[in-house]
């Protein structure tokens, strides 16, 4: 069990019947990506693709697909041609984005996503844009919008400020019901926080000596960029910490990972399974039902805790914390094992239900099942 050698790229699909908001979402991430570098895959419907023009110029590095629907269109192995010129080292990204057709089948493009063999990319969740004053009439005229949801990682319920607040919180809950544990985030004209999807770039934009004058940088020179009023959009999520100087045990963690609330979109952090593995902690990548686990070692001296930050919509902090407070092992069970404890084959089984969410550097068909994997085929 290795850790894969070279930093991944999270992908997000970003799907939404025509006329939801997805192109008004996908600028509004490029205009306030805070020094993210965003690779765009644009997959218009039709030779004319008004999409791709709408971004054009707004990221370095677009690609566009046109002349029909991108699952239809594009098999896993075309797709990760345009995955590699993304993922490239001089492309320098932090995120890529997959803007789909009005008309795609986003199941289908998690299926090609969790299928691709391309060791630079990280499933990043799926992002169903709908739009909150059509719902009903989309609804008749696509009927697989339910379908849709129920695989959603995350909901935006776009132009929210068209309806009523009754009419708000009814659509709300119908989302909700069909959409099942995903979070559900209310929008005016697809302003989420960036930070929901993607976590800011470490090094500023400002290091680069020499570049090019970006449409940010624009927006922030001229004071014109009106969408980021103070705390507005921060108000639509919450985040939640939790740090533990106690390993934790791992089937306890994995039967909270199975069972938790909803309206958590995304789990970051590490953890420290005690004698499950004393050589590692895992650093953990959450989102949605999409799980993985990446061993790494302890570095010398390095003190051994597990930091998590859970984010997403509607969720209770204290019965999160609570919840995972529960996962730890007891004190004696984290005390220091001796050698041939920490061999027993108790304390390896005790890993299997984590193991199964490492990626193997093997045969793809060896690969874990995922339990994003699962709820694409239901």
């Amino acid at each position: 069990m290795t850790p894969p050698r070279t930093q991944q790229i999270p992908v997000v699909v970003l799907a939404g019947f025509l006329g939801s908001g997805k192109t008004t979402l996908l600028n509004h991430l490029l205009r306030n990506r805070a020094g993210t570098r965003i690779g765009v895959i644009v997959n218009d419907f039709g030779s004319i693709e008004i999409d791709a023009m709408t971004v054009a110029g707004q990221v370095g590095s677009t690609v566009s697909l046109g002349n029909g629907c991108m699952c239809c269109a594009v098999d896993a192995s075309e797709l990760d041609t345009f995955l590699k010129t993304l993922t490239r080292p001089s492309a320098r990204l932090d995120l890529i984005v997959i803007e789909a057709s009005g008309l795609a089948e986003p199941q289908e493009l998690v299926r090609m996503l969790l299928a691709s063999e391309n060791p630079h990319i990280l499933y990043g969740g799926l992002v169903e844009v709908v739009d909150a004053a059509e719902f009903d009439g989309t609804r008749e005229r696509h009927p697989e919008i339910d379908r849709h949801l129920a695989v959603a990682d995350l909901v935006v319920l776009n132009k929210t400020d068209r309806v009523g607040e009754a009419e708000q919180e009814l659509l709300r809950r119908t989302v909700a019901e069909l959409s099942g544990p995903a979070a559900v985030i209310s929008a005016v004209h697809g302003r989420i926080d960036p930070e929901l999807l993607f976590d800011p770039a470490l090094r500023p934009d400002g290091g680069e000596k020499a570049r090019q004058l970006t449409f940010e940088d624009l927006l922030r020179e001229e004071g014109h960029d009106h969408e980021d009023h103070a705390g507005h959009l921060h108000a639509a999520y919450e985040s939640v910490d939790f740090t533990s100087d106690l390993p934790l045990d791992p089937r306890r963690f994995i039967a909270f990972l199975d069972s938790r609330p909803e309206g958590v979109y995304r789990i970051k952090g590490f953890a420290d399974f005690g004698a499950g593995d004393r050589d590692n902690k895992y650093a953990l990548h959450a989102v949605g039902r999409y799980l993985r686990f990446v061993p790494q070692p302890w570095a010398l001296g390095e003190q051994r805790l597990t930091q998590l930050v859970m984010i997403g919509a509607g969720i209770d902090a204290e019965a999160l914390r609570a919840g995972l407070t529960a996962c730890r092992a007891e004190p004696a069970e984290s005390a220091a094992p001796t050698r041939a404890s920490a061999d027993t084959p108790d304390a390896e089984r005790s890993m299997w239900g984590v193991l199964r969410y490492v990626q193997q550097e093997t045969d793809p068909e060896d690969a874990p099942v995922d339990m994003r994997e699962a709820a694409a085929e239901a």
